[in-house]
């Protein structure tokens, strides 16, 4: 019997088939342990289950002597120090696939939401602005027609171009093996939607010089990784109008403080990191991680290797 560290408390049976073979520790608090304490609750675990929230980096695995597998409950795995954990033989599991269809659903929902000018109309009926049907208020842009540009499309851009050609959008992708040159396409899109991986070179990709590429009445959104974009410049970008305007499901930092100064500008909407935020998907999540933790202190391969 081995000891797990969860970092969250999961509202899934999933955790049931965990405490059925192993010994859990579970963390008792609403929000992710801080460093410290994340540090002293894994050190004698045989396992981690993590979220994206939990980073877990050389120091830690470093702290963590006895430590044999890491399940990580989400697609990415830019919390997890994976060559930290390939030095010491620690495999690495993920949950791929299962919030393809539930993530290109919230892209799309954003999308909608920007394009239709929702959040405003619906602001303009609870503050009493709501007058009368006017034959130029509230206009929004038709989506039949347009060009969508997807930024990396694996799966879940796949996803998210599949449900465009429904809405009979012209599909335009960029990505590291195929399609357009990011700058072509910025160019050339009426709606821009990144799936891009956070590494290194993705890193702020967009920034002021492709956001000064996108079309003054472009739309933006993104449902990657905060960090895939510099909200510095994007904030610069949305008050100077370079673009119409912005949806965000993920940013940098998550949560993104209340006075931070992008949630000044105009034409942004934000909210929490929801993009996986189905019961069903966020189920097959947990049942995927523990599956990875059970086959590997069993000696088993992870059936969702990293």
């Amino acid at each position: 019997m081995g000891r797990i560290f969860v970092t969250r408390e999961l509202p899934f049976e999933a955790l049931d088939r965990l405490r059925a073979e192993h010994e859990l520790d579970v963390w008792e608090g609403d929000l992710p342990p801080g460093p410290e304490a994340l540090r002293e609750r894994a050190a004698a675990a045989d396992a981690l289950l993590t979220l994206v929230t939990d980073p877990v980096d050389a120091d830690l695995i470093a702290a963590c002597p006895e430590l044999k597998a890491i399940a990580n409950m989400a697609v990415g795995t830019d919390n997890v120090d994976l060559e930290a954990a390939a030095e010491r033989g620690i495999p690495v599991g993920n949950t791929p696939d299962v919030l393809t269809d539930a993530t290109a659903d919230l892209a799309f929902a954003l999308l909608l939401a920007l394009a239709r000018r929702i959040p405003q109309g619906a602001a303009l009926v609870r503050d009493g602005g709501w007058r009368t049907w006017e034959p130029a208020g509230d206009l929004g842009a038709d989506l039949s027609g347009a060009t969508l540009g997807i930024v990396g499309r694996g799966r879940i851009g796949e996803a998210v171009a599949r449900r465009a050609e429904g809405f009979g959008l012209e599909v335009l992708h960029s990505s590291r093996s195929s399609g357009l040159p990011l700058g072509k396409l910025l160019e050339r899109s009426d709606f821009v939607s990144l799936h891009s991986p956070l590494t290194p070179e993705t890193r702020h990709m967009i920034n002021d010089e492709t956001l000064a590429r996108m079309q003054p009445t472009a739309l933006l959104v993104n449902t990657s990784r905060g960090g895939v974009v510099d909200q510095a410049a994007l904030r610069r970008a949305l008050v100077g109008g370079a673009i119409a305007g912005a949806a965000l499901d993920v940013t940098d930092p998550e949560p993104l403080p209340a006075d931070d100064p992008l949630l000044e500008a105009p034409n942004l909407l934000v909210v929490p990191h929801v993009g996986s935020a189905t019961v069903r998907t966020r189920e097959k999540m947990a049942a995927m991680a523990v599956e990875n933790l059970l086959a590997a202190l069993a000696g088993r391969r992870m059936p969702y290797p990293v």
